[in-house]
This record gives C-alpha cells, sequence and structure tokens, in this order.
C-alpha cells in the first residue's frame, strides 16, 4: 500500500516513515511543507495519504488546502489529517464531497501504533475515521435545529459512533445491543437525513457529514 507522508517535524516524518514501513505500507514520498505536498500527490497518486493540516511556509493550512485540491484532481483520493488541535471545520471540508476515504486524528493518537495503523487501512480502504475527541467537541457545540432534531437520542449515539468509524460490531458492542437493532437505527438514520440511495459506506460518510454541518452551524460562543 502506498503511502505519501506531509509533516514539518523532522522527528515525526521519520517516525511516521518507520511506524509506516514495519507495517507494510510503501512509503513512496516523505515531504515537510505546503508547496511540496500537492506535487507528491498527484505525482505518486498514492493509496492514502497523511498529512499534517499546519505546514510551513505560513503553518495555517497548507496541508488542508492541499489535499482538498488534490481530491478534487483525483476524486477520492484517501486523506487522513493529522492535527495538533482539534478543528473541526477542517474535518467538514475534507468530507465535503462525500467521495472516497477520509480522516482525522490528533497527533496524540500515533502513539497508539495498533489505533493508527488501523485508521490509516480504513482510510485506505475507503472508510471514515474521526477522532473521538473532535466528536466529543461538536457534540458540545450542540445544533438547535437541522437535520438531527429529526433523530432520537439512541440514533444520535449511533451516529456519533459512525463519525468515529467504528463498524456495525463495534457500535453493538459499545451500547450492548444487537447488529441487527444497530444496522435498524442506522437505515433509520439514513431516511431522517434524506441520504440518497447508493452504496452504504457512501451513505456513511454522507451522515458523517450531515452529522459536522449540523454540529457547526452554531458555534458556541
Amino acid at each position: 500500500m502506498r503511502v505519501v507522508i506531509a509533516e514539518d517535524l523532522a522527528l515525526l516524518r521519520d517516525g511516521l516513515v518507520r511506524l509506516l514501513s514495519a507495517n507494510d505500507f510503501d512509503v513512496v514520498e516523505a515531504v515537510e511543507d505546503g508547496p511540496s505536498v500537492l506535487a507528491a500527490l498527484i505525482n505518486h497518486h498514492p493509496d492514502v495519504a497523511v498529512l499534517d493540516v499546519r505546514l510551513p511556509p505560513t503553518f495555517t493550512n497548507e496541508g488542508l488546502v492541499a489535499a482538498i485540491e488534490a481530491r478534487r484532481q483525483l476524486p477520492g483520493l484517501p486523506i487522513l489529517v493529522l492535527s495538533q488541535y482539534v478543528e473541526p471545520l477542517y474535518a467538514r471540508e475534507l468530507l465535503s464531497d462525500g467521495i472516497g476515504g477520509v480522516g482525522y486524528l490528533l497527533k496524540d493518537r500515533v502513539m497508539d501504533v495498533g489505533q493508527f495503523v488501523d485508521a490509516v487501512r480504513q482510510v485506505a480502504g475507503g472508510g471514515t475515521v474521526m477522532d473521538p475527541e473532535v466528536i466529543s467537541h461538536l457534540l458540545v457545540n450542540r445544533a438547535a435545529d437541522g437535520p438531527l432534531t429529526r433523530l432520537t437520542n439512541r440514533e444520535r449515539e449511533v451516529l456519533a459512533f459512525i463519525a468515529e468509524g467504528r463498524s456495525n460490531a463495534a457500535v453493538a458492542t459499545a451500547l450492548f445491543v444487537s447488529e441487527k437493532a444497530v444496522s435498524k437505527h442506522i437505515a433509520n438514520i439514513f431516511m431522517k437525513l434524506d441520504l440518497p440511495l447508493s452504496g452504504d459506506d457512501n451513505r456513511r460518510v454522507m451522515a458523517v457529514l450531515a452529522y459536522l454541518n449540523a454540529k457547526n452551524a452554531h458555534p458556541q460562543k
């Protein structure tokens, strides 16, 4: 599985290269600044990219801008974003096209090697992985209106787990219910959010996007 890495901190960049290489990934390029990211992604068209949001020269959103432009030129390019802070707007923008694998993790998650490697594989496979801390932050800013008001409390819980990238089986375990019950909740979520018929994986991403949109509709003051 071919990977492009973008990280300005040399120690972390080298650590990511070593970690992924040790887990059977082929790191085709590791870059350290914004201007290099897009060229690397277009040139290699990797199976997945692992990008820091803030890169030189301005340390604002170079990684994000490169990721969005790369997905415009290469629709569905799997992107896993790493960030030092909870910045839900970035997660929302990455999900906006509704296709392809995408993830948003805090850098602390890299310390859990198994969790991080699983996240890279899940995004490469077209899945959505959201950091639980990002989800918790979004839940604080509960929207007073919008599509989420159609959901029951349990359906909101299920949707939050979907946003974390959990499978039906994992959601069932977390909520102490059957997988059949989870499947029913997910079907209800799709219906209540008026999501068009398509592959379940794509509709899961669209449901997460609706979730993020609603949670950011009325930012906390």
